[in-house]
This record gives C-alpha cells, structure tokens and sequence, in this order.
C-alpha cells in the first residue's frame, strides 16, 4: 500500500495542501481540484472541519487521493483515517506517529530537514519524506545535499512552492511531488471562486506533463 501512494503522488507531482474552515467548501473544492487534473488533496487537521470534510471529499470522489495533513496526535490519525484518509502527513518527525502508521499499515510522510530526521526515516524503511518548511530550511539546495548520503530518499517540499519554482523542484529525481498551498489559499476558498483554483491547478498538471511527459 505505501509504494502504491509513492507511486500515485508522484504521478501528480502536485500535492495541494488545503486549509478548510467551513465543511460547506469541501465539496466544491475536490471538484475543481478534480477537474483541475490533480484527483489529490492534503487536508491539514488545523481546523475543526478537516475531518468532516475529509469524509465529504472521499464518499463524493471515492477515488480521490485524499490524505490528512499537520497530523500531531494519534488520535488525529485514527479519526483522518476513520474518515477516509488515505496517507498521513505530519510537520515533523514524530516517532510515535510514524510508527503508529508503519505498525497499523498506513502510508505515512513525516516531515524531515536534517540527516538526523532522514536517518530515522530510512531506519523505518521510508522511501518518501515532507520536507517542510522547504523555502526556510534552504529549499532544493539542501535537498539535495540531504539526498547525497540517503540515495534512497525522495522528499516532497512543502511551504514557499509555488508555480514560479514549480519547474526547478520538479527538476529534481530527488523530488516525489511538491506540497501545493498557491492554488488553494484560504481567500479564494472563502471567498467561492473555485474556477480560479481548477484553472491554477490546471496550469500546475501542465508543468508537471512538460517537466516529466
């Protein structure tokens, strides 16, 4: 089950990280985000709504790549899960929450920006890390350092991506997939215009298809 999600993230390339406030835009934002060509989200659990609009978005697009974000707890990840999640992604690498996941079978990416943090992950056998907050933690540069000595590690960059520097990261083979907030933001949300965010997720799938075909 987790190389078949390393798989499909990166076959999106794309991962956007949403915010809800208000479960009444779960389902209008998985449907431009599915018309948008990215079948994917990661709902943060910072707000009271991600779980129940984790629900509303798995039983409307039940094949949608719906997973938890910012998970802290594990209590957190037993309800993402009861509510449909698929993977699990926390800021940090919470060994508790990671081997809460490996034990139970769910794919899980924690967050990683040291050869310490990467050194735990690969003891677990994980394949695939966050690295989070990317642009404050040196961005690709320190990837790919980080990717020198643990070869076997991809990381999937989150916080500071953006589609000016979508190509660069996707340059990468150390990239998985990037964590996307730019076309999701909290004010288009809020305000309904989920046409802007199936066009930017549009525009996002294309520099994936011209990056890696």
């Amino acid at each position: 089950m987790y190389e078949k999600m390393n798989e499909q993230i990166a076959s999106y390339g794309v991962v956007p990280v949403v915010v809800l406030n208000d479960t009444k835009d779960a389902l209008p934002l998985a449907k431009a985000l599915v018309e948008g060509g990215l079948a994917c989200a990661e709902v943060t659990f910072r707000t009271d709504a991600a779980e129940e609009s984790i629900r509303i978005m798995t039983e409307a697009y039940p094949d949608m790549m719906v997973g938890a974000g910012t998970v802290l707890t594990v209590d957190q990840i037993e309800r993402a899960v009861k509510a449909g999640a698929k993977f699990i992604v926390s800021p940090g690498f919470d060994p508790e929450i990671v081997d809460y996941c490996i034990e139970k079978g769910i794919p899980v990416y924690p967050g990683t920006v040291t050869p310490t943090e990467v050194a735990m992950a690969v003891k677990r056998d994980l394949k695939v890390c966050k690295f989070f907050p990317a642009a404050q933690f040196g961005g690709l540069d320190t990837i790919k350092a980080l990717a020198a000595p643990y070869t076997m590690v991809k990381f999937m960059p989150t916080g500071g991506v953006s589609l000016k520097n979508l190509r660069d990261y996707l340059s990468c083979d150390k990239i998985a997939a990037c964590g996307g907030t730019w076309m999701v933001k909290g004010n288009l949300i809020a305000e309904g215009r989920f046409d802007e965010i199936r066009q930017m997720t549009a525009d996002a799938v294309a520099i994936v298809k011209e990056m890696r075909g």
